[in-house]
């Protein structure tokens, strides 16, 4: 038999990759959460150095939000959530971006996003998102994730090199890079289920893990059908996925809450709404400005469950008079009046109800509603911008 040297070469190289890949797996001595903790090795003090730069930019950032009682909530649920002595190894940041996301860094600086906090409804669900991240630091994954990107990227060069001086070029990145990617959601899996196994332990109501996934399909739903299109939150996303889709991770999580125990546990929506109420405007605000009309109203709704407040109300009519057709200019000047009646109205639904009844024509209308807006706030910025409107002068 004709024996096929390149074929013997990339079976020894992908046991060889095999076995790399399992040491980086294995399970570190320590954690990185005790006192005191240092990182061992070149490659966990280069990770932990390149956090430290990246710490140090976002110091400066003025994306950080500087909110020293709501980062002192955070960290009082991360506390909670895995325990004080090991909450004492993290640092957490709130940063101004309109999207769902958070992540832990190797040398213990926690970020989230304040997309993240729009989209949370309880301090249980809050303690889930902290306590997966938490997850993530504790077991090194930072660590494990770079050496195997590291290590697939060495073979899959040296591979190609090899094959292409034997005549008998071969594709191994997809194989190679698969294999790293469906490594990487491992790693999420594991975190998922180390933070929901600290919520039973801490006291938090377990179920609330699997709906954080459960309300982020239902907003993709809501984006599809206002742009008339198909909802992409069950589309595959390939063997490239860093992330299990999210329908895997709200079913698992949900069943995995049965095992840790969901009981009468606390979920936390009071204590929640009461630390970022004072944040609305801002995270609504910049949810607006992503232009998503359809995951804005699902996201302004599910968040008027218990009533339209005139802050939310004043909201729904920012978004329809962001969108600026006619139809929505009118019923924009609807949400603002209904804002303006209720006793927690803002002031700037005063304002809002004059730009909208000035686009419809009604000008007497918009002139007694600018009116009113800067009576309640006389050092307006676009004060004359607004007199204008109005048809007055300073």
């Amino acid at each position: 038999m004709k024996v096929q040297p390149l074929r013997w070469l990339i079976a020894a190289a992908a046991i060889a990759w095999a076995g790399q890949s399992l040491a980086s797996q294995a399970k570190p001595v320590g954690s990185p959460a005790d006192f005191g903790y240092q990182p061992i090795g070149a490659d966990e003090k280069g990770i932990w150095a390149q956090a430290d730069d990246i710490e140090r930019e976002l110091k400066n950032s003025k994306l950080l939000v500087r909110d020293e009682k709501l980062t002192s909530y955070l960290t009082t649920v991360l506390c909670r959530e895995v325990g004080a002595d090991r909450c004492k190894a993290a640092r957490i940041y709130l940063v101004r971006e309109p999207i769902f996301n958070a992540g832990m860094y190797a040398n213990g600086m926690l970020t989230i996003f304040t997309g993240a906090l729009l989209r949370i409804r309880n301090e249980a669900q809050l303690a889930a998102i902290l306590g997966h991240e938490f997850g993530h630091f504790e077991a090194r994954h930072g660590l494990a994730g770079m050496r195997s990107q590291r290590s697939t990227a060495s073979w899959v060069s040296w591979l190609t090199v090899v094959s292409i001086g034997a005549g008998q070029y071969q594709d191994f990145g997809t194989v190679f890079w698969a294999n790293h990617y469906r490594f990487s959601r491992d790693q999420e899996r594991d975190a998922d289920f180390r933070g929901i196994q600290d919520m039973g332990r801490s006291g938090y109501r377990t179920a609330c893990a699997s709906q954080i996934w459960a309300g982020l399909r239902n907003e993709a739903d809501a984006t599809a059908i206002a742009r008339g299109a198909r909802s992409l939150k069950d589309s595959p996303k390939g063997l490239f996925a860093s992330h299990p889709m999210d329908a895997e991770r709200m079913l698992y999580l949900a069943d995995e809450a049965t095992k840790v125990g969901i009981g009468n546990a606390f979920d936390g929506e009071t204590e929640y709404n009461s630390a970022i109420s004072h944040l609305w405007p801002m995270l609504i605000d910049d949810q607006i400005k992503l232009s998503d009309f359809g995951g804005s109203e699902f996201l302004l709704a599910s968040l008027a469950t218990n009533g339209w407040t005139g802050p939310l109300l004043f909201a729904r009519g920012e978004l329809y008079r962001s969108r600026g057709s006619p139809i929505d200019i009118q019923q924009s000047a609807v949400y603002y009046r209904e804002a303006t009646a209720m006793p927690d109205a803002p002031a700037l639904a005063w304002r809002g109800l004059g730009l909208s009844l000035a686009r419809t024509g009604d000008r007497p209308g918009a002139k007694l509603a600018i009116n009113e807006y800067l009576k309640r706030n006389p050092q307006a910025g676009d004060k004359p911008m607004l007199l204008m409107i109005a048809g007055e002068t300073q």
